[in-house]
Order: structure tokens, then C-alpha cells, then sequence
């Protein structure tokens, strides 16, 4: 943290995946006129992609981010399987489910345990040298290690399918590259008791610590907005497939049935100077009046139920906490939580389907389209891979909306209400500002995946020899 005239820089924002920085712009009379989250790191991936193979663009985006790899490459997957316009086997269709929920289930465990849960068990005010895992672990050892066991899970799933746990390569073009062995499926099975027990256990623990931290549930990105996510046509939970639905703050349907393919028609991507992420909105309303949030405070306001007899029970207690949709972004946490529950349950669902052994998994063919658009709900948010191909079925053109870019809008408009609420420029406290910094968590942005802002962008490059001295450089404004 540096303090510089009148504005508090918070540099960098920690416990989060990725790089950023905080400025709070105050008044004459110390308050806080203006905030804003900037993401400083640039990485392009849609331009690297460019020339490229379809068939490769899977393992390319597996790529992209190291904590939600099986994302990309499904999101990816399904803009291939549009460019090959097949129709993928029901066993492969299952197969990918199962990856899709161990995905969301690993990289949720590790959002709340060791990114958020030390706010929550030793408070937002307590020793910041003490404010991270091994604090955890030191205090409650209980909730530290099973946080470690859910993520364990969820990763021996993706290995045991995918043959390694960062950046697998199992899902291709046409379906997956092989079959469940029974082994593999009767192992996985053997856990589900063990870390449905866990995930219980920790739904039960964060209810029973919101009473003390009702002024950040108040201030915590409480504000209305739309909400988006995919869902079943039933209107259930999903992360694989579905139509996007779209609600307002008061739970009313704005839009539904939309095709995720024709994304374009009603979210529109802008860029602000200050930032490499790129920030949607909601094309009718316009910017930035159409904010939305997605992830899983968006899919539970969105969706009707789960379809799981445990996680319907938890979703039905979660709309009692608002006559209208939950609006607190702090509750990302809660429904990050349910939404780990419902992947356990219906991992076994999928697991204990007769089908799911079957040897038929991949669907063969040649371009049939020049353009593919491919959509999932990764554990941060919806996420579309739209690409275009020339006649040799290379690449010419990418776009990727990333579910961190969704929610840009709304973590600029949080961290402004969290630091209006809290921080105070004549006594600046550790706590207040953690707090700030605590928002953005609730959300748990991404922002390796994110960071691919299109047009001129500033860019300066330093040359330094090995004692650190400035040799070279090199900017464009």
C-alpha cells in the first residue's frame, strides 16, 4: 500500500489469481470520490492463436490460465465441435460433464479456503501476517485441510480422466480422446461419501459465521444489477450446456432461451484506458446502465433448482435470504459453496449412469462451418470461445469473453462502495483496506484468463542488465 496527494494506491491486490491494483481518488475533505481496479498485466492470447490449426485450439486455451484450464479447453472443445458440425456421442457429452464439475469443484475449493476463508475465520481486521492459509491451518486445522482434500478430489478427477491435472488435453474436437475405464470410475466413486460429508460440514460452518459480518454483507457489492448465467430448458443448474437467461435485481426474467452463439446480438465489449480487461454489458441497456454480474451468485438467482436433492435443499434456503435475487456479492461465497455440493452429488450421478463406460466417445468429420461459437459456465462465470477459419482450417480470427470481463463493471462499482463505506484517509487502517481487497475475492476474478484488451493500449518495455539498471527503453503511449 503507498499513499501519494490524494489518492491511496493499493498495489498489489493479494490473494487473488492474477495481477492488479487498487486506486482510491479522495476528496478535499479526505473521502473517497472514485475507485477503480486495474488490471496491469496484458498476455493476448487471441492474437497467438492466429494462423494456428481448429484441432489445436483446445490444448492452446488448456493454456491460458493454470487454475481453470478444463474451461478453456471445453469452452474451446465446443467452438471446434461448431466448426466440425457434429454432434459429439452421449457417453463423450457425460464424460465432459464430469471433467467440467471436478473442474469447478477444485478451483471453487480453492477460492474459498485459501483465498477468502482467512477474512472469515480470523476476521477482516486481524494480523495480515497471519491473514492467509497457514493461519487457517493454525486456528481451525480442521477447515484448512479439508479445504486441501475437496481440491484433491476435484484434481484426481481431471487426472484420472485427462492424464495430468494442469492443462490436460482429453477433450478434443468431436468429443473426448478416451473412455472411462472401470477403475478409474470406481475409484472416483469410493471418495464422493468423504467429500460430500466435507462440503456439508464447511455450508454449515460459513452460516453459522455470517452474523458477525453483517456490515460487509450490507457494503460488500450490494447494489442491483442484471444477472446471467446458462441454464438447462428446464430452467436447472448447469455448467456444460444450456441457453443463457438473463434477471434483473428483482428476480424478473429479462431474456431467455438466448443462443449462446449469437452472444454478440446482446453483449457488447468495451475497453477503458485504465485496464487490460475487457468490460461487457448488456447491449439493450447499454453501457454502462446494462452491468451484470455472472458465477455463482448469478447461476443461483438465475437458475430454478439444481436437480440434486441436497444442493435443491441449500438453493431454497439461499432465496429466503432476499425476497428479491441475492444482491450482496458477499453470498458469492455462500453460493460457492452450494454449487461445490451439487458438483459432488452430481458427479455421482454421472458416474453411476450405466452409459458412461461405453467406447464410443469421439465423432469424426472435417470443417463443415467456417465459424464456431462455444459456451460453459467455468467456476467464475459464462465463458465464450468464438472462433473463424479459412478453408484450411486455420485460424483467422478469435474472440474470447472471459467470465472476469462479465463482471468488470460490477467489481469497479464494489470496490467503490466497499471503500466509500470503510475507509477513512485521516486514521487509514489495515482492515479497511483489506476489506477493499476482500470484494474483489467474493468474486474471485481470473485474470489470467482475462487480460486480452483490444486497441492501442500503453505499452513500455525496460531493458536491465543483471544489477538491475536501466539499460534501454522503449514505450508506445
Amino acid at each position: 500500500m503507498a499513499e501519494a496527494g490524494r489518492t491511496i494506491v493499493i498495489d498489489p491486490v493479494t490473494r487473488i489469481e492474477g495481477h492488479a491494483k487498487i486506486t482510491l481518488h479522495l476528496n478535499e475533505e479526505g473521502r473517497v470520490e472514485d475507485a477503480r481496479l486495474h488490471i496491469t498485466q496484458f498476455r493476448g492470447f487471441e492474437k497467438f492463436c492466429e494462423g494456428r490449426p481448429f484441432s489445436e485450439m483446445p490444448s492452446l486455451m488448456a493454456r491460458i490460465c493454470g487454475i481453470c484450464p478444463v474451461s478453456h479447453l471445453m469452452a474451446s472443445a465446443k467452438a471446434c465441435d461448431a466448426l466440425l458440425a457434429v454432434r459429439i456421442p452421449p457417453t463423450a457429452e457425460k464424460l465432459r460433464r464430469i471433467f467440467g464439475l471436478a473442474q469447478v469443484l477444485q478451483s471453487h475449493a480453492l477460492s474459498f479456503f485459501h483465498l477468502s476463508s482467512p477474512d472469515l475465520l480470523l476476521g477482516m481486521d486481524s494480523d495480515p501476517a497471519k491473514r492467509n492459509i497457514f493461519g487457517v491451518l493454525e486456528k481451525n486445522p480442521n477447515l484448512a485441510k479439508n479445504g486441501i482434500r475437496l481440491r484433491q478430489f476435484g484434481q484426481q478427477i481431471i487426472e484420472r480422466l485427462g492424464g495430468k491435472r494442469i492443462h490436460p488435453a482429453w477433450v478434443v474436437p468431436g468429443g473426448v480422446s478416451e473412455p472411462l475405464s472401470v477403475e478409474n470410475r470406481d475409484a472416483m466413486l469410493r471418495n464422493i461419501p468423504e467429500v460430500l460429508g466435507i462440503a456439508e460440514l464447511t455450508l454449515e460452518w460459513f452460516k453459522s459465521t455470517t452474523e458477525k459480518l453483517r456490515e460487509e454483507i450490507g457494503s460488500f457489492g450490494n447494489f442491483p444489477t442484471l444477472f446471467m448465467a446458462i441454464v438447462k430448458e428446464n430452467g436447472g443448474l448447469t455448467f456444460y450446456d444450456g441457453k443463457i437467461r438473463i434477471v434483473d435485481a428483482s428476480g424478473n426474467v429479462v431474456a431467455s432461451a438466448l443462443e449462446p452463439a449469437r452472444y454478440p446480438e446482446y453483449i457488447g465489449e468495451k475497453v477503458e484506458p485504465w485496464s487490460y480487461l475487457k468490460s461487457t454489458y448488456y447491449r439493450p441497456k447499454g453501457f454502462p446502465e446494462g452491468i451484470y454480474r455472472v458465477g455463482p451468485l448469478a447461476r443461483l438467482n438465475v437458475a430454478d433448482h439444481c436437480g440434486t436433492r441436497r444442493a435443491d435443499q441449500e438453493l431454497a434456503e439461499f432465496h429466503e435470504l432476499q425476497r428479491t435475487a441475492v444482491l450482496s456479492s458477499f453470498y458469492y461465497h455462500h453460493a460457492r459453496l452450494i454449487e461445490m455440493l451439487y458438483c459432488i452429488e452430481r458427479l455421482q450421478q454421472l458416474l453411476d449412469d450405466p452409459q458412461i463406460l461405453c467406447k464410443h466417445v469421439r465423432a469424426f468429420a472435417r470443417p463443415n462451418s467456417f465459424e464456431g461459437v462455444g459456451a460453459a459456465e467455468a467456476p467464475r462465470g459464462t465463458l465464450f470461445h468464438h472462433y473463424k477459419i479459412d478453408e484450411q482450417g486455420l485460424i483467422r480470427w478469435v474472440n474470447l469473453v472471459i467470465a472476469t470481463g462479465h463482471n468488470s463493471l460490477a467489481m469497479n462499482r464494489s470496490i467503490l462502495q466497499v471503500a466509500r463505506h470503510f475507509v477513512r484517509a485521516d486514521r487509514l487502517e489495515d482492515g479497511m483496506l483489506n476489506r477493499v481487497e476482500a470484494v474483489i475475492r467474493t468474486y474471485d476474478p481470473c485474470l489470467s484468463c482475462s487480460t486480452h484488451a483490444a486497441g492501442q493500449m500503453a505499452l513500455r518495455i525496460q531493458l536491465l542488465d543483471y544489477d538491475g539498471q536501466l539499460l534501454d527503453e522503449v514505450s508506445r503511449p
